[in-house]
């Protein structure tokens, strides 16, 4: 981090069990409790919050500028410093990290939210695509990380069987998250067993349909260390994007990870956890190898993407789970990962530390 930028950590984080589908609440009643335990475990109260950053789609809603009466989950009034972001919360804690960089604030609330079930996700989802070349072939998500996958194996870069242990790792990790949708223990011979979804994927390499909420609780300098003893401190932050055409990327590599990862400071750091937002398992593979994670990193240990995955929040929810770690004594550094767009196209990399 350049000299003279402030001490900005993550000071709690709190998220709802995310299912397949939540019928009896909106959005405004699944944000309510999770804002308001994220605050409670800071010890403040909204009137403590300086700034509020949320980050959703109006894809999934159905409306647009469905984020303001989602503002009802944390009380608008008295009024108060709001923005958002049509993207993952991640992204909407890297603006409140540098609202706070400013020095006006000293505290800020991030917040996101997914409600995937009402419609046809991989259809919705396939008009954030370009509008002229791709998003009239109504290609889905499955279909394009298939076409990942299948250059992974090609280039000799992996293997069905590497996609299938991670599979079997990250569905067995889940077991200890509470949180988590999907959970089970069975081997990665198991897992090829399974018939084939779009060729090389297995249903078990995509993510689930998921319904939840996340929220984490910033801080800078004295404030941080007054709300928590042990703040998961933010050392580096950066992220960077690739091109929409997939024709101009090479699939099997990510190097808006690789770039991302440098200039945060994660390339040759010593890290305990990583929590990488990887919705297919292949891209596991590629976000590992982008940021130079050796076996001695313990990777998605709540299960990642794979077990839970509510669009835009499922990135905030890998910066709230790595910075868990760092809260509670489990890790001292740790990686927290988010992405956007189509095969790992834009990527935001952190470095959180808690000394």
């Amino acid at each position: 981090m350049a000299r003279g930028m402030r001490d900005v950590a993550i000071v709690s984080f709190a998220q709802s069990d995310h299912v397949r589908a939540v019928t009896d609440a909106n959005e405004v009643e699944m944000l309510m409790p999770v804002t308001a335990a994220a605050l409670e475990r800071a010890g403040m109260t909204k009137h403590d919050i300086g700034f509020t950053c949320s980050g959703s789609t109006d894809y999934l809603a159905g409306t647009a500028f469905s984020f303001v009466q989602t503002l009802d989950g944390v009380g608008p009034w008295p009024p108060i410093q709001e923005s958002h972001v049509e993207m993952d919360g991640a992204f909407a804690l890297y603006e409140a990290w540098v609202k706070l960089q400013l020095g006006e604030i000293d505290t800020a609330l991030v917040y996101s939210y997914g409600k995937s079930s009402p419609g046809p996700t991989h259809e919705v989802m396939s008009r954030q695509y370009d509008p002229y070349f791709v998003a009239p072939l109504w290609p889905d998500a499955i279909s394009l990380a298939a076409l990942q996958a299948r250059a992974l194996i090609e280039a000799g870069k992996a293997s069905e069987k590497d996609f299938a242990e991670v599979v079997a790792r990250s569905r067995a990790a889940a077991l200890a998250n509470p949180h988590a949708q999907l959970k089970w223990e069975k081997d990665a011979s198991a897992v090829l067993a399974e018939p084939m979804l779009v060729d090389p994927l297995r249903k078990d390499d995509c993510p689930p349909i998921t319904d939840g909420v996340a929220a984490v609780v910033l801080a800078a300098d004295d404030v941080a260390r007054s709300h928590a003893s042990r703040p998961a401190w933010i050392r580096g932050i950066d992220h960077r994007i690739e091109s929409a055409v997939l024709g101009l990327r090479d699939l099997t590599d990510s190097v808006s990870t690789r770039a991302a990862g440098e200039k945060a400071g994660v390339l040759g750091a010593k890290v305990d956890v990583a929590e990488l937002h990887a919705p297919f398992s292949p891209q596991e593979l590629i976000l590992r190898d982008a940021l130079g994670l050796g076996d001695d990193v313990d990777v998605n240990p709540s299960g990642g993407a794979l077990c839970a995955n509510p669009i835009m929040a499922a990135g905030l929810v890998r910066f709230g789970e790595a910075a868990q770690r760092i809260l509670d004594g489990r890790a001292d550094r740790a990686v927290a990962h988010a992405t956007s767009g189509a095969c790992l196209q834009q990527n935001l990399v952190c470095l959180l530390e808690g000394k």
